[in-house]
């Protein structure tokens, strides 16, 4: 690896609102599709929610002391659109705003640049109950969300992200109910794929409206590998490609659906890509490992599950025209997630050769692993999150010597957290943090490393 490459990068970490910073009650915040879908038995793994979480509501200014020891450049965060608008309309809450103003003057104060993601899947409930991200009305109230929010903060926030990967909110929240809110329309789900593309679009235009520094997004991709070189499975692999990237990469860089997708999407759809494909000052793209696609039934689907039981990574429900096989690997993360770096240079490279100058300079804008970590003597030796960082920075390393402009990498995440629907089971963190116990936090050795890491960058 040549750290000649990654001595320019702004390198950071990132988080989420609802899983991290609990006081649900506090300031006149409203629910959330979270708070409501956390009461649902059996919808989180270990019965938990983000109530508390890591209390990053009240002990701010202690997570940017962390980063401030950590040395990065910049916090990927989200604001909670249930603080600004508890009912998700009307006039802003003060209180809501009062805390992340107060939130991005620490983060100047300590100079590290504050990188706001606007939604990260916390929709205030009142809108889920008029329709959520299936109705065109969410998205328009998802822009008048963004101005309130921008007329307060865009003076000093570095960079905006509005959605935080439409396409898992889709997915999982919409087609297959295992994330908030719940619902399984399957591919009638896809209008809210295109509502959530629209309100990143009309989000965009209200924050260049009121002076945003930059804009950007923060897609989910996945490199997507056909199980066999049989026909059905390079045809599914290809339907997979196509839903799970193309479809939310392309209506923001190409203005235009993939494969005439855009004829089964509701409203002016021509109209609507204009917007959507409004032009962004970065794209951001969050990789965590790559995906093998067959078709239901396919013999080397079928071996695959039979030889790795444990890698299947997600039940898909019968009718839906393709299987996922497990990923071969050497090492798995605790999710069970295989650790593959090579996939993240090889998307970086793939965007690149695919998209040519439309594509924006690329912030890997979430990059990390859950661990089965072991507090030992006050310390937590995460030697597999190490291996793992210090993997994929060599895989962006790799891909910037192929001429791939990546600017930033930001690790997910700074804290363990409220892992959505697996609640308190996985770990993700650079930092400990004790649920239930104060949510004391304790660094870890990976927290140790990466300082080192970036002090050494840094010269």
């Amino acid at each position: 690896m040549t750290d000649q490459h990654l001595a320019g990068l702004v390198l950071g970490t990132s988080t989420a609102s609802y899983q991290i910073e609990g006081r649900v009650r506090t300031g006149g915040r409203g629910r959330s599709i979270w708070d409501d879908f956390c009461e649902v038995p059996g919808a989180i793994r270990d019965g938990s929610s983000g109530e508390i979480a890591c209390d990053s509501h009240a002990r701010w200014d202690e997570d940017v002391a962390l980063l401030r020891g950590l040395g990065v450049d910049a916090y990927r965060f989200s604001i909670a659109w249930p603080r600004i608008q508890p009912e998700g309309s009307g006039p802003a809450e003060p209180a809501g705003l009062d805390f992340y103003d107060r939130a991005v003057d620490r983060l100047c104060e300590a100079g590290i640049a504050p990188f706001a993601t606007l939604y990260h899947w916390d929709l205030p409930s009142a809108l889920e109950a008029r329709g959520g991200w299936m109705e065109r009305a969410t998205a328009e109230r998802f822009a008048e969300y963004a101005a309130l929010v921008a007329e307060r903060l865009a003076d000093r926030v570095a960079m905006w992200l509005p959605v935080n990967e439409p396409v898992v909110q889709t997915i999982f929240g919409y087609a297959l109910g295992v994330h908030a809110p719940g619902r399984e329309l399957g591919f009638d789900a896809l209008a809210a794929g295109h509502h959530l593309l629209l309100g990143h679009g009309l989000a965009t235009r209200a924050l260049r409206a009121a002076g945003a520094a930059g804009v950007a997004t923060a897609n989910n991709h996945t490199p997507v590998h056909p199980a066999s070189e049989a026909p059905e499975d390079v045809a599914a692999a290809d339907l997979y490609d196509t839903i799970h990237n193309r479809a939310f990469a392309e209506p923001i860089l190409l203005g235009e659906y993939p494969n005439g997708m855009g004829e089964g999407m509701p409203g002016p759809v021509a109209e609507d890509l204009a917007v959507i494909s409004e032009p962004l000052d970065a794209y951001g793209l969050n990789y965590y490992n790559p995906t093998v696609v067959g078709a239901p039934g396919s013999p080397a689907v079928t071996a695959a599950v039979a030889a790795d039981p444990e890698g299947v990574p997600l039940e898909v429900p019968e009718g839906i025209p393709f299987a996922l096989a497990p990923v071969p690997a050497d090492e798995r993360t605790a999710f069970g997630w295989p650790v593959a770096p090579e996939g993240l240079t090889e998307l970086l490279t793939g965007m690149r050769e695919r998209y040519g100058e439309a594509l924006p300079p690329i912030h890997v804008t979430e990059s990390g692993c859950s661990t089965q970590d072991v507090l030992e003597g006050g310390a937590v030796h995460d030697e597999a999150r190490i291996r793992y960082l210090d993997a994929h920075l060599g895989a962006v390393s790799e891909a910037i010597e192929a001429g791939v402009e990546v600017r930033g990498y930001f690790v997910w995440s700074l804290l363990d957290n409220f892992e959505w629907a697996e609640g308190y089971t996985q770990r993700f963190g650079l930092v400990r943090v004790e649920f239930g116990d104060g949510e004391r936090r304790l660094p870890k050795d990976s927290y140790a490393w990466l300082r080192a890491r970036i002090s050494a960058l840094r010269g």
